[in-house]
């Protein structure tokens, strides 16, 4: 049987060409995969349920007895400020959450991956900045000199004393506490320094902002650099100015975190700018690290740090396996289904599968380059759910031309009104889809957002792929002779179809 070959009108000149956007796809998709390698996008991280990672418990530090401070709200912000430095860092997929109840209220941080260490190094610091006058400074450890540096200061007798006795070289940061309306007596951060300091005039909260720079000149020193706020500019300037013509050491002006010398750089003019700069031979990491903690505030809470554990990626391998698995039986039967269902069409199937895989996996690892995208197995889940939404495309497509050659259109005029039936149907299911996705997303944290994160982006991709490579495809198989002529294996032949089923069962009528 044969479905003839329409005659051509005026109208086919305007219609697409499907052999020019067949080649334009698959150049663009060239493009994109050339992007990926060029930017060095050639894996995608694996979440902690994957390839396991670094967990660690934050146990607030309670000091003289005080369990008041412990409360719900500071927990709750110290979660929210730890979760924001953490994704500054751009560690995706990491989960932040608090546990336990009353004064046994901890945090428990689980990150992804080999960083881990670092993030926990970072993650527990109060960030508690202070500017304070230098009054005192001296060497690593106490001399017999000690006496003369703090005559004349106006300093309690337990500061002296705590000075003359303070051994830098066993020094314990902890041990530090940092009120800033008194003197702290304290040492620097490499150890090799003592300092006794003046209560603080400006603090953390006059901090604006902080940003990780690089010297312009030298291109060799990392610093931090610092904005104020409209009342840390006027009391910086203030502090600035009251110490800049006083002998040294009184001339400096110490940069305090969480109770240790940061830096202490003699003021040489006033600053009244509303800028400022912490240096200390910064690497890049350090400096970038310090930046992100300032950037988002102090903890309300000073933590100890408590248990570290190390997750082990069998288990997640495991699971990586099971999830691939079942992806790939999901896929294997899609195919067998069209090969079975649509014999020679099934080409079409198999061929906007594989592109929109190469478009999921390309997407994903230049999300892993730029941004730092961590794939979990509820990602690779949303995934596996999106095969089924693909193939709701391709039936409800090829059910719609066989609905037309039923009907006694010829093949080419089938192909192209069948879609204009069926992509209002594809277009809605793929919308609904999405909307589902945006929703989990932003109703939903931790590992359903990688979820419904996957979901979205595949549907996305279903969309792409079906409106500029299935419908091109099919549109340039319909005008070879062996799908025209209906051909026994070529999917729209009279048995396929149903119309050789629907004339004997006229006959039998009759």
């Amino acid at each position: 049987m044969s479905y003839g070959t329409p005659q051509r009108t005026s109208g086919d000149a305007k219609k697409a060409r499907p052999g020019r956007t067949l080649f334009i796809t698959l150049l663009l998709t060239a493009i994109f995969g050339g992007v990926a390698l060029s930017l060095g996008a050639t894996s995608i991280n694996l979440g902690l349920d994957l390839r396991g990672g670094t967990s660690v418990t934050l146990q607030p530090r309670i000091q003289d007895g005080d369990t008041g401070q412990v409360t719900p709200e500071a927990i709750n912000q110290a979660v929210s400020i730890i979760r924001q430095r953490v994704d500054s860092l751009g560690v995706a997929e990491s989960e932040v959450t608090a546990e336990g109840t009353g004064t046994n209220r901890q945090i428990v941080i689980a990150v992804p991956g080999e960083t881990g260490r670092r993030i926990v190094d970072l993650v527990g610091q109060t960030a508690e900045l202070r500017f304070r006058q230098v009054l005192v400074e001296a060497g690593s450890v106490p001399t017999p000199n000690d006496g003369e540096l703090i005559s004349g200061l106006n300093i309690s007798a337990e500061d002296q004393a705590r000075f003359t006795t303070l051994d830098c070289t066993a020094f314990d940061s902890k041990a530090s506490i940092d009120q800033p309306e008194s003197v702290l007596v304290t040492c620097d951060r490499n150890g090799v320094a003592r300092y006794v300091l003046a209560p603080a005039v400006v603090i953390g909260r006059d901090v604006s902002g902080a940003t990780a720079a690089i010297d312009p000149q030298s291109l060799s020193g990392w610093f931090v650099s610092l904005d104020f706020t409209g009342d840390g500019t006027r009391k910086f300037g203030q502090l600035t100015q009251d110490v800049v013509n006083l002998p040294a050491p009184q001339n400096q002006v110490a940069i305090v975190l969480d109770g240790v010398v940061v830096s202490a750089p003699r003021i040489n003019e006033a600053i009244l700018g509303g800028q400022a700069q912490i240096t200390g031979s910064f690497s890049q990491l350090e400096a970038q690290d310090l930046a992100n903690v300032l950037k988002y505030g102090s903890l309300p809470l000073a933590f100890d740090r408590g248990e570290v554990q190390q997750v082990s990626p069998t288990l997640g391998g495991d699971q990586l396996r099971a999830g691939l698995l079942a992806g790939g039986l999901g896929l294997l039967l899609v195919i067998l289904y069209s090969i079975l269902y649509y014999r020679a069409l099934s080409v079409v199937v198999i061929g906007s599968l594989a592109l929109a895989a190469a478009h999921v996996l390309l997407s994903l690892a230049l999300l892993t380059e730029s941004v730092g995208y961590t794939l979990t197995l509820a990602g690779i889940a949303g995934t596996i759910v999106a095969i089924g939404v693909t193939a709701d495309s391709f039936i409800v497509y090829f059910e719609r031309i066989k609905d037309e050659i039923r009907e006694g259109k010829p093949l080419r005029v089938a192909v192209e009104t069948g879609w204009q039936r069926a992509r209002r149907t594809v277009v809605v299911a793929d919308l609904v889809s999405g909307i589902s996705a945006i929703v989990l997303y932003v109703v939903s944290v931790g590992s359903v957002r990688g979820f419904a994160f996957t979901l979205g982006l595949t549907t996305i991709i279903d969309l792409i792929v079906i409106f500029f490579f299935t419908k091109p495809l099919v549109s340039l198989l319909a005008r070879s002779n062996y799908f025209q002529k209906g051909s026994r294996y070529s999917g729209v032949s009279s048995q396929s179809v149903g119309i050789v089923k629907e004339a004997v069962s006229a006959e039998v009528k009759s």
